[in-house]
C-alpha cells in the first residue's frame, strides 16, 4: 500500500519532493533568467574612460575586450539558480553596434536548464569630466616655480616636473579623475603647472619644496559661485632659495658644499676638513658652481696629505691637499670643479 503521506504534483501527477510542483514543473512556470533586450555603454572617444550610472572610471581595456561582458550585464538571474554559466557571441553590424548572442545555462531546483538571447550593444560616445575640463581650459589651480634672485637650474626644472608628474599618476590611479594636469610649461622666470584641482596643487607644492628646498605661498582668486558655493582659482608660488643643495661656495679661505637652505641660514659641508655647520648667507662669498656638474680628473699619484691630478681640460698635472673625507687611490678618478684657475675637490 503507498503511503498516504505520499506527495505528488497536481500538474503532472509525478511524485514531488515540495509540497506543491515537482521540480520540473516548478522549473517550467519559473522565469529563470531574463535578457534585456539593449546594453548602453558609454567611453570618452578622448582617453577612454567608461561611464557607470554618474560616475566615471578610467580603463585600458579594447572594446573587444570589454564586450562579452557588456553584453553578460544584460543576463539577470533568478536567486535559486545555481551554477550560471554564459557563453557569448558578438558581431560588430556597425561602428556604434553590435550584437550579442548569449547561450546561457545553470542549474534550478535541480533540474538543468539552458536558454539563449540576442543582446544589441550601444557603443555610446560621451567627453568626459575630465576632458571636458581639459578642452574647455577650465583649471583650479596654477603652480610657478621660481627661484631666489637667479634661474632654475636644469636639474631644478626637470626634478619638479618630474615631482608633479608622479603626484598626478598617484593621484590618478588611486582614483582621483580630476587631479591632473592640463598644461606644464618652460618660462624664463622658471616653471609654470596648470591643474585641475587645488588638492593636485597642495601636494606638488609641498613634495617640490621638501625635495629642493624653499616655501610657497598661497594666492586664492575668486572666480564665481557654484550652488551657493564661492569657487576659487588659487596660485601657488614656490620661491627655491638663492644656493641650492649641492653648490658649492667660497666662504673665507675655504670650500664649502650646500647641504640645506633655511631662511638666512645655510648648513654646508666643510671640503676642507670634512665636518657640516650652519653659516649665515652673507657669509658665503661667491658660488663656484654645483656638485651635479663636477668633472672626473684622473688621479696620477699619491703623497702622503697630497695628489696629483690630470687637469680635465689642460690634461697638466696639479696637486692638490686631499681632504679627510676623500678615500682614493692612483689610477682612480676624483671629481672636481673649477674656480678659475684652481681645482677644488667635491664629493
Amino acid at each position: 500500500m503507498t503511503d498516504i503521506q505520499d506527495r505528488f504534483c497536481p500538474k503532472c501527477g509525478k511524485p514531488s519532493k515540495n509540497n506543491g510542483l515537482c521540480n520540473h514543473c516548478l522549473v517550467e512556470n519559473t522565469p529563470w533568467v531574463t535578457c534585456d533586450n539593449r546594453v548602453t555603454h558609454i567611453h570618452c572617444p578622448s582617453c577612454g574612460a567608461t561611464k557607470t550610472v554618474n560616475t566615471w572610471t578610467d580603463t585600458s581595456r579594447e572594446r573587444a575586450d570589454m564586450a562579452p561582458d557588456i553584453a553578460r550585464s544584460a543576463a539577470h538571474f533568478h536567486k535559486d539558480v545555481k551554477k550560471a554559466d554564459i557563453a557569448v557571441d558578438i558581431r560588430d553590424i556597425s561602428i556604434n553596434r553590435s550584437r550579442a548572442t548569449l547561450s546561457i545555462t545553470g542549474v534550478l531546483y535541480g533540474e538543468p536548464v539552458e536558454k539563449t538571447c540576442t543582446v544589441e550593444i550601444v557603443w555610446q560616445r560621451e567627453q568626459c569630466d575630465r576632458c571636458n575640463r581639459i578642452t574647455g581650459s577650465y583649471y583650479e589651480g596654477l603652480v610657478q616655480v621660481r627661484a631666489d634672485d637667479r634661474d632654475l637650474s636644469p636639474y631644478e626644472m626637470q626634478t619638479s616636473a618630474a615631482i608633479a608628474t608622479q603626484i598626478e599618476d598617484t593621484l590618478q590611479a588611486s582614483g582621483e579623475r580630476l587631479s591632473f594636469i592640463s598644461d606644464m610649461n618652460e618660462t624664463r622666470d622658471g616653471l609654470d603647472i596648470t591643474l585641475g584641482s587645488q588638492h593636485i596643487g597642495v601636494m606638488i607644492v609641498q613634495a617640490i619644496t621638501a625635495q629642493l628646498g624653499g616655501r610657497y605661498t598661497t594666492h586664492p582668486k575668486l572666480i564665481g559661485e557654484k550652488n551657493g558655493r564661492q569657487l576659487f582659482r588659487i596660485t601657488y608660488l614656490v620661491r627655491l632659495p638663492h644656493y641650492q643643495r649641492h653648490d658649492v661656495v667660497a666662504i673665507d679661505r675655504i670650500y664649502a658644499e650646500v647641504e640645506q637652505v633655511d631662511s638666512h641660514r645655510v648648513r654646508i659641508f666643510d671640503l676642507h676638513i670634512g665636518k657640516s655647520r650652519t653659516v649665515n648667507a652673507d657669509t658665503i662669498k661667491r658660488l663656484i658652481g654645483n656638485a651635479r656638474n663636477a668633472e672626473p680628473a684622473l688621479v696620477t699619484y699619491l703623497s702622503h696629505d697630497s695628489i696629483g691630478v690630470l687637469d680635465p681640460v689642460s690634461c697638466a698635472s696639479v696637486e692638490l691637499r686631499v681632504p679627510p673625507w676623500l678615500s682614493v687611490k692612483a689610477g682612480e678618478y676624483v671629481r672636481v670643479l673649477r674656480d678659475a684657475d684652481r681645482l677644488v675637490l667635491v664629493r
